[in-house]
């Protein structure tokens, strides 16, 4: 599968996009943090957890006993600047023009 598959796979289901939400507001959580804060199982949790590392959107790094869970946005901009940029640029420039011509100096 290609990796923005797997990024809106991933990104498609609430309790994912809830857990990277966990992770920007603080990252490097264990699973028992972020089990914590969701109504599921560990093994729902680990299974989502996953599915997020496959599409790069968590990396997971052992430290000691715990293996702690951090956030990679960069897919996520990946797919900002593939599929919503491009379509906000057009827009943009045109209130940029708009703004230039507005604050024009009427000629005398």
């Amino acid at each position: 599968m290609p990796d923005d598959d797997l990024v809106f796979k991933a990104l498609a289901d609430p309790t994912r996009r809830f857990l990277l939400d966990q992770l920007f507001a603080r990252d490097g959580r264990t699973l028992g943090e972020l089990e914590s804060e969701v109504d599921m199982t560990r093994f729902g949790v680990m299974k989502h957890l996953k599915l997020l590392e496959e599409a790069g959107l968590v990396i997971s790094r052992k430290e000691g006993r715990e293996k702690r869970h951090f956030l990679n946005a960069v897919p996520i901009r990946q797919i900002h600047d593939r599929w919503i940029g491009k379509y906000t640029a057009r827009h943009t420039a045109a209130l940029l023009d708009l703004k230039a011509e507005l604050e024009k100096e009427p000629p005398e």
